[in-house]
């Protein structure tokens, strides 16, 4: 679900993107970057496009679920980010499939893509909800304060990639593991949720907020930038 809307307003809910078509590409290759996170390599149809932050949906054999694109709109492949989850038919499909297999998906879908502005662009993702960040990096875009809240340092994936673009890259670690190091010399490590950052860190201004991760995140970080950052725009999507 995304969302855009004044900060202190009402929401505005977008409704889904009008492009429904159906897709098989061939699964090129998966890589794992960590027990429970991977990514995969999707051949790319040729009349197949889309907009940094926009989604593709998988369909599984016993399901289907709808994953960012982490690739750029110009990149030759498609790239997914997927956490296995237990008991989760699709993810644990993908997590064992093979590559050459074909698979089915729609797409794309979703409106979390970025818009012209002169304010400064904050992006804050929990867990998975990288991923659409990702994708906007890889078209170009950069100057951006990037916070990345996770359990632990070493689910900082594609930290490597992010930081050198980003206007500064903050990781937000909820459990206090103060041996860890960062994965790039460029992020700074803050002890606490992205909103704890929002509400006593970031400096007063006005905005352009994209969220994307966990609702409880969403919902925590829109609170406090009505209060806070009230001529601010908030741009977001929840992740299920």
């Amino acid at each position: 679900m995304t969302e855009g809307r004044p900060a202190g307003e009402g929401v505005a809910r977008a409704a889904g993107s009008e492009r429904r078509s159906s897709w098989e590409a061939v699964l090129r290759a998966r890589t794992w970057l960590s027990a429970d996170h991977f990514e995969l390599e999707i051949e790319r149809p040729d009349e197949f496009a889309f907009l940094s932050g926009q989604h593709i949906r998988i369909l599984a054999p016993e399901g289907e679920r709808d994953y960012s694109l982490v690739s750029g709109p110009a990149d030759p492949l498609l790239r997914i980010y997927v956490r296995q989850v237990r008991g989760g038919e699709v993810s644990t499909f993908l997590a064992e499939a093979r590559p050459g297999i074909r698979l089915a998906f729609r797409g794309p879908f979703g409106h979390f893509v970025l818009h012209p502005s002169p304010r400064p662009r904050l992006w804050a993702a929990s867990g998975t909800g990288i991923a659409p960040f990702v994708s906007m990096a890889r078209a170009g875009a950069s100057g951006h304060l990037l916070l990345h809240g996770v359990r632990r340092i070493e689910r900082l994936h594609y930290a490597e990639f992010l930081a050198p673009g980003a206007a500064a890259y903050v990781a937000c670690l909820s459990e206090d593991e103060r041996s860890g190091v960062p994965p790039h010399a460029g992020i700074e490590v803050f002890h606490g949720r992205v909103s704890d950052y929002l509400a006593g860190r970031l400096a007063a201004g006005r905005y352009d907020f994209y969220l994307c991760g966990s609702a409880t995140m969403i919902r925590e970080a829109t609170a406090i930038i009505d209060a806070r950052f009230p001529d601010s725009l908030v741009f977001s999507e929840v992740f299920f």
